[in-house]
């Protein structure tokens, strides 16, 4: 009860950044707010059981619940165009799950490879659902643990690679405007892209892990 009781309160902390301009350490504390709440969506959609309470928290509200809803929404259209691709990402990418550093390390290089061409917020949406990918992969092999790693990870490579681009766009709720455009053929466009660049990607990075196994 008191990790659910400090979950909320977190939940209400990142909430208020949206009222102005966010620091570094907020867009950080919120990227992986939503990448927790992106990553429990894909468990329950997976039919995974997870027992984590921190996992378990109700979705926060306000501008906050507005991103994650339409970061899962332009999620479930990129994982819709190629439904393979984020799925069994493990296996794709031939490493082993009982090893939190060859995850870490792994999703790093397929993160640093996302945005070799540069940002855009289809390649955020990819991010993160490489992030649900590889934590639906480890609770399915026991490995729970590793999901929250894979969250400090994701932030971390925010902090590092993404705060820059998200403060000079006024933070995270710039990915609202993504889906203001009603035509499915030119919202999508953008996430063709992104799923094609992951998906020409993903046997580079197997090259890149290999000696590594």
């Amino acid at each position: 009860m008191e990790v659910l009781r400090r979950s909320s309160v977190f939940a209400a902390e990142v909430m208020e950044v949206f009222d102005r301009s966010p620091t570094d350490k907020e867009l950080v504390s919120q990227a992986k707010a939503l990448c927790r709440d992106y990553i429990n969506s894909r468990l329950i959609r997976a039919g995974v059981s997870w027992s984590k309470p921190e996992y378990n928290a109700p979705v926060p509200g306000g501008k906050l619940a507005e991103v994650s809803t339409i970061l899962l929404r332009l999620g479930d259209e990129l994982e819709y165009i190629r439904p393979n691709v984020y799925r069994n990402i493990a296996r794709q990418l031939n490493i082993s799950l009982h090893s939190e550093t060859v995850v870490t390390d792994a999703f790093l290089a397929v993160a640093a490879q996302i945005f070799t061409a540069g940002i855009t917020w289809g390649k955020v949406v990819s991010l993160y659902a490489v992030a649900a990918g590889l934590a639906v992969d480890c609770v399915r092999h026991a490995q729970p643990a590793t999901v929250h790693t894979i969250v400090d990870c994701l932030g971390e490579f925010v902090r590092k690679t993404l705060v820059t681009w998200l403060k000079r766009r006024g933070g995270w709720a710039d990915i609202t405007k993504c889906v203001v455009n009603t035509d499915p053929s030119l919202r999508s466009h953008w996430l063709v892209a992104a799923v094609c660049s992951f998906g020409h990607f993903l046997k580079a990075i197997f090259f890149v892990l290999l000696p590594e196994r």
